[in-house]
């Protein structure tokens, strides 16, 4: 097909995702200039408040990136992709916690001070290893990948899809929610993991570290755009999206359907923890709350308003949503939730296919979107039109 070209020359025909990455590259040069190097009395300064607020957009931007990959190009609607965030960030924060040492309110160099307060005597066994980086770092893609893959074994091999496979994918996080919310599962409680002091021995308040998270985060959103966009503009893609379309047909043709699930639905996790990962430092706390089964409703709510099935779409619905989130919860807190739900209603009837596929400069669902026989083809020839 003429979509599919080898290593990364796939973005040279992805104008969409051209601009993202340009926008991220201009970002990533600016903003340190404008908040470390411009004045405070200047005009062009960046505040230290809104490179945090950014960054967590950018995190947040890479989060419906995941949720995406799996509905847009599987067909795989996850009401439960806050749970691999969380996830993602609780790791994140136990190695901040661990960072902490005797620093702490109690001075305890061992137990953090939740820990303390409930009258721990030792430090649970699956918090060994969470003062090394590296092993934070792994536990924070392993975490939610193992989570995602024990799941999906026995959905998709059970044949659960639909709204039945939804409704599951929300009952797994608001299970998760109700154990992180108990204190003796040794994660803070209600209260979870704050009062982070430093990342690799930066300190977390200093405007250069929030500036370095800042352009980590756009870094990992750049790489995590490069790898969806592989994967979907690659052979595997196309099966996706024969799934996605005609799943009966695509078992027909003689692929295991839930093979090609399982491995999408994996990757998309392991990238939600990572999004968390890189948003908790930012925003100094994680709770039980991340887990809240509205939370990723509003995940998808974002996908669909920028543009379902384009990668790029969910990345500008998550920021435009997010920063109506924070517009309106700042000058009318009482009518954000009537407000995200007339912009999804609007979205909904006005413009199908969200944002990015009402402007025909930037559509691609010529390309991406195809028709199920059209999906089933592109299955049958990357498999060498063997069955």
């Amino acid at each position: 097909m003429e979509h599919r070209r080898s290593g990364f020359s796939f973005l040279l025909t992805d104008r969409g995702g051209q601009i993202l990455l340009g926008l991220l590259l201009a970002a990533i040069i600016l903003v340190p200039i404008l908040n470390l190097w411009v004045p405070e009395s200047s005009p062009f300064h960046m505040s230290t408040f809104l490179v945090g607020l950014f960054g967590k957009y950018l995190s947040f931007a890479l989060l419906a990136l995941s949720v995406d990959l799996i509905w847009g190009f599987c067909g795989i609607l996850s009401l439960g992709h806050g749970a691999f965030f969380a996830l993602g960030g609780y790791a994140m924060g136990m190695h901040l916690m661990r960072e902490i040492g005797d620093r702490g309110v109690y001075g305890n160099p061992i137990l953090p001070d939740f820990m303390v307060f409930l009258n721990w005597k030792e430090l649970p066994w699956y918090w060994y290893g969470f003062d090394f980086f590296p092993f934070a770092m792994l536990m924070v893609v392993l975490a939610p990948g193992i989570l995602a893959f024990l799941f999906g074994w026995f959905a998709f091999r059970s044949r659960v899809s639909g709204v039945y496979l939804s409704i599951i994918t929300q009952a797994l996080t608001f299970a998760l929610m109700l154990a992180f919310f108990r204190n003796d599962m040794g994660f803070g409680g209600n209260n979870g993991l704050t009062d982070f002091k430093d990342l690799l021995g930066f300190d977390l308040q200093q405007d250069s570290t929030r500036v370095g998270l800042f352009i980590a985060t756009a870094v990992a959103l750049a790489l995590g755009y490069a790898l969806c966009r592989f994967i979907v503009s690659s052979r595997l893609g196309s099966v996706l999206v024969s799934i996605r379309d005609a799943d009966s047909r695509t078992r027909f043709l003689g692929y295991r359907v839930e093979h090609y699930q399982l491995f999408v639905f994996t990757v998309s996790a392991m990238l939600a923890g990572v999004a968390g990962a890189l948003y908790v430092p930012q925003v100094g706390i994680i709770n039980p709350s991340e887990f809240a089964p509205a939370n990723s409703i509003e995940i998808v709510i974002w996908v669909a308003i920028g543009g379902r099935g384009t990668l790029y779409g969910a990345v500008l619905g998550a920021i435009v949503v997010n920063y109506a989130k924070t517009y309106f919860t700042g000058v009318l807190p009482e009518i954000w939730l009537f407000a995200l739900g007339a912009m999804f209603v609007l979205v909904t009837i006005l413009l199908p296919k969200g944002i990015v596929g009402s402007v025909p400069a930037f559509d691609l669902s010529k390309t991406f979107l195809k028709k199920p026989e059209d999906a089933t083809d592109d299955g049958r020839e990357a498999a060498g039109g063997r069955v």
